[in-house]
Formats: structure tokens, C-alpha cells, sequence
């Protein structure tokens, strides 16, 4: 029965959300493969490459100014993607990366009450003490045997991540789709040049010339599902509800993603690991809570008075 509903949203709503957010949690996954046949920046180039070139002839020029599309594509494709894909090749596991990169809701709450004037509520504080408490204790577990700076290059994408969400709230692009794929391609070159610089071509023409089907797959995965059909889907999410009633499932990402990485790459998952994930993905929960305005009933009409109609 469509009347069965949670928090609003249609049950077949409901299995979209559920699906767009198992594809970006297993986005994860498929990155780590990617990253077996490509350099991080080279990689990150050729996925924004596969999603921009087919999707440029369909959604016309860009329909908000060029400061804003070069804005969050130096935020979101260059220094966001960059950072999560070179941390993701120096070591930071799949699953833990796509938990991380969550605190993006952190950073964003935080820059726009700095940029945009936008004072938080005091259950958002809490939530993001609460998260940052379980990323604090994700550093520290994840430090004892690896390298701290694979961590810090995620969480430093999630930095950008914000940066980039606050321009896009200056942009208030018409059409996300149009922006997300002119950001895609102008995120291209910058990321090439900065592979040639950080790379070098050798190591690019090194990963072309070996291409196997592994990082062919992985790339269209990212650009086509991930990106594109994803975006699409959740675009089409957040024109039929309210976001708060769609933001929430984003936090099946990191389940997603940490289950996926478990199971298809044997990474593992300790207990701590696990009761920090709990607290970050129940910190973030609080930030999208949103205070319910009492409802206010209109008083009567006096019958004695006509109601004019306009």
C-alpha cells in the first residue's frame, strides 16, 4: 500500500534513496580497484573525463555564472576528489574513507555559519561533538598500524567537500545536473596537469598502456553510475520531498561502504572501529534534524463577512 510510508517518502522513493546510497557506499570499493591500475590524480581525471565528454552535448551551456561552476570544481573535483583518491592509494581502506568523508556535514554546518551567517542549532553542535568524537577515536585506531597522513588527506577532502557545498548554496544552480557535469569537465584539465606534475606522464602512459578491464570498469562505474546515475536519481529525490527527508539516507553511505569494503576486499573491521562508526553515523543523524514548527490553526471566518477571492 502506498499509504505505508517512512518519514513521508513512498516506499519506491524509499528503495531509489536505498539504492543511490548502496552505490556510492560500494563507490568506494571501486575506487580501490581503480586505484590498482591508475595513479590517484590520473584517475580522478579520466573519471570526470568519462562523466563530463558524453554528458555535454545533452545539457546545454552552463546556467549559472563561471565563477561558481570553477568555484566548487577547484573544491569538489579537484581538491576533494584529489585528496580522497591519493589518501585511498597511500592506505586508508575503502569502507573507513566513505565513513570519514561524512564529516563533510562538520565542516559544511561550520563554514556556513562562518560564510553564510547560518547559526547552528544546539542539536547540531552536539551531533558534530559526537561525530568528531568518533573520527577522533577512527585517527586513533587507524594510526596504530598505518599511516596517519592516508587519514588526514580524507579528512582534508571532507574539508573541501565543505567548501564546495557552501558555493554550491551561493550558486543555487537551476538545473544540478547541468552544473554537475560543466564541474566535472572544468575539474578535468587541473587534475591532468596536476598528475603530470605529482605523477608524471610516464606513470600515466605506464597505466595506459597496461589498461585492463578491472580500471575500463572501474572508471565507468564512477562516471556513469556513481556520478551520473546516482546524482540523477537523488536529484530527483530532493524535487519531490524536503531534503531533510532525503538527506537522512546518506547516512546508509558509510554502511554501505564499510560492508562492501569487508566483504569484497577484506578489509578489516574492529570493534572499536565499529562503536566509532556508530558515533559518527549518529552525530551526523542529529545534524539533519530539523524542529518541528507547531502547527497553527487559522481562526474562523466571521460568517458575516464575505471572503474575497483574488
Amino acid at each position: 500500500m502506498w499509504a505505508l510510508r517512512l518519514g513521508g517518502v513512498k516506499p519506491r522513493h524509499v528503495a531509489i534513496a536505498v539504492l543511490v546510497a548502496t552505490i556510492w557506499g560500494i563507490n568506494f570499493v571501486v575506487i580501490k580497484v581503480g586505484l590498482r591500475d591508475f595513479p590517484p590524480l590520473f584517475f580522478s581525471a579520466l573519471r570526470f573525463l568519462a562523466a563530463a565528454v558524453p554528458a555535454l552535448w545533452f545539457v546545454g551551456r552552463p546556467k549559472v555564472a563561471w565563477k561558481w561552476v570553477v568555484a566548487v570544481a577547484l573544491a569538489l573535483g579537484v581538491a576533494k576528489f584529489g585528496l580522497v583518491f591519493v589518501g585511498m592509494a597511500a592506505g586508508m581502506p575503502a569502507g573507513l574513507s566513505s565513513l570519514v568523508l561524512q564529516s563533510q556535514v562538520f565542516f559544511t554546518v561550520l563554514f556556513a555559519a562562518v560564510l553564510l551567517r547560518e547559526r547552528p542549532r544546539p542539536v547540531q553542535l552536539l551531533g558534530m561533538g559526537v561525530a568528531a568524537a568518533g573520527i577522533a577515536v577512527i585517527a586513533v585506531d587507524y594510526g596504530v598500524s598505518s599511516p596517519i597522513s592516508a587519514f588526514l588527506l580524507v579528512v582534508l577532502g571532507a574539508v573541501a567537500w565543505g567548501l564546495a557545498n557552501v558555493a554550491t548554496r551561493y550558486a543555487r544552480p537551476p538545473d544540478p545536473i547541468n552544473f554537475i557535469v560543466w564541474v566535472s569537465a572544468v575539474a578535468v584539465l587541473p587534475l591532468f596537469g596536476l598528475s603530470l606534475v605529482f605523477e608524471g606522464p610516464a606513470a600515466d602512459l605506464a597505466a595506459l598502456r597496461g589498461l585492463r578491464w578491472t580500471g575500463v570498469g572501474a572508471i565507468l562505474f564512477i562516471a556513469w553510475v556513481s556520478t551520473l546515475l546516482g546524482f540523477g536519481l537523488w536529484n530527483l529525490l530532493l524535487r519531490t520531498y524536503a531534503a531533510s527527508a532525503v538527506v537522512p539516507f546518506a547516512l546508509l553511505v558509510p554502511v554501505a561502504g564499510m560492508f562492501s569494503g569487508w566483504l569484497l576486499l577484506d578489509e578489516t573491521m574492529t570493534a572499536v572501529r565499529l562503536g566509532a562508526a556508530v558515533l559518527v553515523i549518529v552525530g551526523m543523524a542529529a545534524t539533519t534534524l530539523k524542529r518541528r514548527e507547531p502547527r497553527v490553526e487559522a481562526p474562523p471566518a466571521p460568517v458575516d463577512v464575505p471572503v474575497a477571492v483574488r
